[in-house]
């Protein structure tokens, strides 16, 4: 079987990042090896394109590397740039990002101050954090208010009823939902 250009380009990325990867932890070819039940020269032949990548080697490696096979191979980069989503019924606007798996992140702007009734706060099961990145955002838990101002950043479980505003003008927000946060925000959207 003959390799094309693109299975060349596929396989220099994925011995990259194997290289990164292991330079990003710190670890030196004999660590990495250890723990991919390597020796530290096979390592370093499939780092340098000189071993073929074998399917189960890859396994073991992004098993190491602690990644997926699916994130050691990945190749999909259409997606870098995000257009905002507009969501009038919630007075946002969403730039929705790729996180971790069964992690959510969202940049919202808000323009809305937190609800005046507690009726319309909202609880559902997960955790959430914030990061405020311009203005100030008014968290609500239960009966307690806490102004997150720019820079500071905010963790919470969902359990508590919640709702979130701006104090005094347009507020940006990096939201990180975990994967049950994210579905009672899902579930709350259309409902």
């Amino acid at each position: 079987m003959r390799m094309t250009q693109e299975d060349g380009d596929l396989d220099s990325l994925v011995r990259k990042r194997i290289r990164a990867l292991r330079v990003a932890q710190g670890w030196s070819l004999d660590e990495l090896a250890g723990r991919a039940k390597l020796s530290p020269s096979s390592l370093s032949r499939i780092e340098n394109g000189q071993r073929r990548l074998a399917l189960d080697q890859l396994v073991t490696l992004a098993r190491a590397l602690d990644t997926s096979l699916d994130q050691l191979v990945e190749t999909d980069t259409d997606d870098v740039i995000v257009s905002p989503m507009i969501d009038s019924g919630h007075a946002t606007l969403r730039w929705p990002i790729r996180a971790e798996p069964g992690m959510t992140v969202m940049r919202q702007r808000l323009t809305n101050p937190p609800p005046d009734t507690t009726a319309s706060l909202r609880a559902h099961s997960g955790r959430e954090w914030l990061v405020v990145l311009s203005g100030t955002a008014v968290l609500l838990l239960g009966n307690r208010r806490f102004r997150v101002e720019t820079n500071q950043a905010a963790e919470f479980p969902t359990m508590l009823p919640h709702a979130l505003g701006t104090a005094g003008g347009p507020c940006e927000i990096l939201g990180i939902f975990d994967r049950e946060a994210r579905r009672g925000h899902h579930a709350d959207r259309k409902g």
